[in-house]
């Protein structure tokens, strides 16, 4: 009986002995009541985001525990005001951890605080959850700062977000506003050069970088450096400032025109989550804008949250700011660690006392906690922490690598009767335009990388170039000629519209030369010298001289580049071949071009002069006796004509026979090689014909190629040159010849040419000759 009451008493001190060390472990003693785990909040309480943020903790661990009324841990809030000064929030960690032997700290709204705050719980191994939302990838983080945790919406994902937004719709240079500090905090400094680095990565171009001080009450610094803005070329803008800075720059880029057609305002979530649509002066002033906010998924939850929220505001502070703040994404974050910090803490104690049980057994006579217990409380702790993963009210709530999950953006657009949205930011800096929730868990749509139609500045739904001319908006006269060729230049007109409509390669050129360049320019064509059949009515050198007179700005079409011309105006480079092309009918397929070399006439002399040298020859031979070998000489005997025909030489046995047989050789040698030379010219060069007197050559009525000297060294005769009013003349006069009233080849510049021969399906054959002289078949 002894040592049954023996065994009961140790298993009694035993189990006292635990939960004394445990008490000391939380700070306080159990007596009778539930476990508790200190937490220490530590906020800017001047501001009414700190504000915000204590009483959204506050409900929250009020809710988890009238919602799980089992749970034996509760968690207690030690709140500390910082004031906004890093140094504050620094001593007060120090005392939450000294006093109320806190196991985490909650705090750090901005990015120096929450740098000490991290630096602080790596020394004392204390978890710190951050609500800054500065990444921890920028620089003022250590990347060895494994009980910081960060529950602020990270900026890494919009600045993605915009960087795609600015390349879906071709932009390459934007401007940066943001807003100057002069204090220690460096949350906006961290924030530009993460958005600068990563818009120079997607090859676009920061033109310009615009800071505005933030301590500044005037507007006159905003003023002047919208001045400044509104003179650069490029009209893409990306604004990352406060909400009341942003208001008061919108306010003034209205009142100078900014706001207007051909503009383009992106703004992040650190303004547009503040965004009112019920103050009327901000809507007017940011018609046409486009915004990210953070993304919250509606729930019933949510609704009666953001009630009970707003009951409470409108009781405590009447402020427009008090009420508008239930809408930041901070506050329920901050109620959705709260839940989780309860968990956690719930499965903490358990492992606690488990291993306390197991120290106590293995060494019952020194219970004390010592720092390493601590310590093992505190990453226990930690670990709990970091495995959250449930869906509360502001998303899903989850841990990668110490930090929370980004949710996704909304992209919205500001128009007159408030705002639509028109698509979304995932957390991976994807723009898409729909979200479907099935089975309750958010599936991302890749339907299309596309948004929904977009009103922009000036109630215009034309997407902005993203540049701008540098001058007062002068509309450029473009004179457009009309063409011969339309593939050129072509000029239409709508009888029922009235309009008129400029097409072709010239003008493609030209469209596509403006947009290489860094400034938008604005522009009108208008064609010259047209009459009612829509025929040019003018030439060339009279269009170049209304530019010359400064009718026109400009002109583009299939002009020309003349030593002449370019003493009275200025040309580009030339964007086609520069020279002159001749065509002429292909005359080489003829199987009997053997026998033109030579007329009848010669063909029948050369016959005749074969036969009566031959017949003088043989005459002579059959005069002449013969002498067999070794032996008296025989009398003449007569030889067949047919011997003579076929030339054996080698049995002429008179001289006079073998002089005339000499010269019928030299003669017959004398003709091969005329021929010879003449078929191959035949063959080859047919051009050589064009110089004849009854050769024609063809080209367009009113060219300047005319005029040129590489024409006059070509030799052709005035008479010899036919005009052409239209390109079908001239085809059908090549098509005759010139035997039957048309012409043997046409002159034209090279381009024309080759559109020529691309329309019409001739027999030709074709040389270009550049203006050096050299010839280019």
């Amino acid at each position: 009986m002894k040592n049954q009451t023996l065994v009961l008493f140790l298993i009694f001190f035993s189990f006292l002995e635990s939960n004394i060390c445990e008490a000391k472990l939380n700070g306080t003693q159990d007596d009778g009541l539930v476990d508790e785990v200190h937490a220490g909040v530590i906020l800017d309480m001047g501001l009414w985001q700190g504000k915000v943020i204590q009483s959204c903790l506050s409900m929250a661990v009020s809710d988890f525990y009238r919602l799980h009324k089992s749970y034996n841990v509760r968690v207690t809030l030690h709140v500390r005001n910082s004031q906004g000064d890093p140094f504050r929030a620094l001593s007060a960690a120090l005392n939450l951890l000294e006093d109320a032997k806190v196991g985490a700290i909650l705090g750090g709204q901005t990015s120096l605080e929450a740098k000490f705050l991290a630096e602080f719980g790596d020394k004392n191994k204390i978890p710190v959850i951050s609500f800054s939302s500065t990444p921890r990838s920028f620089p003022m983080f250590s990347t060895k700062s494994p009980f910081f945790v960060q529950i602020g919406d990270d900026q890494t994902s919009q600045i993605k977000g915009v960087a795609a937004l600015i390349g879906l719709y071709k932009w390459r240079k934007v401007i940066l506003i943001h807003q100057e500090n002069y204090d220690l905090d460096s949350d906006n400094d961290g924030a530009m050069s993460h958005m600068t680095a990563l818009l120079e990565e997607k090859n676009i171009h920061i033109s310009f970088v615009s800071a505005i001080n933030a301590a500044s009450s005037e507007d006159e610094e905003i003023i002047e450096q919208l001045h400044e803005l509104k003179t650069l070329q490029t009209n893409v803008f990306i604004v990352h400032l406060s909400h009341s800075l942003a208001s008061r720059l919108f306010v003034h880029a209205k009142r100078l025109g900014m706001i207007s057609k051909g503009y383009a305002w992106i703004v992040t979530s650190k303004s547009m989550n503040h965004f009112d649509s019920r103050d009327s002066s901000i809507l007017d002033s940011m018609q046409g804008v486009i915004g990210f906010r953070s993304y919250i998924p509606p729930s019933n939850e949510l609704h009666n949250f953001t009630s009970r929220l707003r009951r409470k505001f409108n009781y405590a502070d009447q402020t427009p700011y008090a009420m508008h703040a239930v809408q930041l994404n901070l506050g329920l974050l901050a109620y959705d660690v709260a839940w989780s910090l309860a968990k956690a803490a719930e499965r903490v104690v358990v492992k606690v006392r488990r291993t306390i049980k197991l120290d106590a057994r293995s060494n019952s006579s020194d219970l004390a906690i010592d720092e390493t217990s601590i310590y093992m409380y505190r990453s226990i702790l930690l670990q709990e922490l970091l495995r959250s993963n449930f869906k509360g009210l502001g998303g899903e709530f989850r841990f990668i690598n110490g930090k929370l999950i980004s949710n996704e953006f909304e992209i919205v657009n500001v128009i007159s009767g408030g705002e639509k949205r028109v698509g979304f930011c995932t957390s991976t800096g994807r723009i898409t335009i729909e979200i479907y929730e099935p089975d309750h868990r958010r599936q991302l749509s890749d339907i299309t990388n596309n948004l929904e139609s977009i009103i922009w500045p000036g109630g215009s739904l034309t997407i902005p170039q993203g540049r701008m001319m540098q001058t007062s908006g002068k509309i450029l006269r473009i004179g457009v000629p009309v063409a011969r060729y339309p593939q050129l230049v072509e000029v239409t007109y709508d009888p029922s519209t009235n309009a008129t409509y400029v097409s072709g390669f010239c003008i493609e050129v030209f469209k596509a030369a403006l947009q290489g360049l860094n400034y938008q320019v604005l522009y009108e064509f208008i064609p010259i010298f047209v009459d009612a059949n829509g025929i040019s009515a003018g030439i060339y050198n009279d269009l170049i001289h209304q530019v010359y007179l400064k009718n026109f700005d400009a002109v583009v079409g299939d002009t020309t580049i003349t030593a002449g011309r370019s003493s009275y105006v200025d040309f580009t480079m030339s964007y086609t071949d520069i020279g002159v092309g001749i065509v002429a009918p292909n005359q080489n397929k003829d199987m009997w071009i053997i026998f033109k070399p030579l007329t009848r006439q010669l063909w029948l002399t050369i016959f005749g002069f074969l036969i009566l040298s031959r017949l003088v020859i043989w005459l002579i031979e059959v005069q002449t006796p013969r002498q067999a070998n070794d032996g008296p000489r025989l009398p003449p005997q007569p030889s067949g004509f047919s011997s003579i025909l076929v030339g054996r030489w080698e049995q002429l046995g008179n001289k006079w026979s073998m002089y005339v047989a000499a010269v019928s050789v030299f003669v017959l040698f004398i003709l091969s090689s005329s021929y010879t030379a003449t078929l191959a010219s035949m063959m080859t060069v047919q051009r050589i014909q064009l110089n004849s007197k009854t050769s024609y050559i063809g080209y367009m009525e009113g060219s300047n190629i005319m005029k040129g000297a590489f024409i006059s060294n070509l030799n052709f005769e005035n008479y010899t040159l036919k005009p052409f009013r239209t390109v079908q003349d001239m085809a059908t006069a090549l098509s005759k010849g010139s035997e039957n009233g048309g012409v043997s080849a046409i002159l034209d510049e090279i381009p024309y040419i080759k559109i020529f021969l691309a329309r019409f399906s001739l027999k030709v054959h074709h040389w270009f000759l550049t203006y050096q002289g050299k010839l280019q078949d």
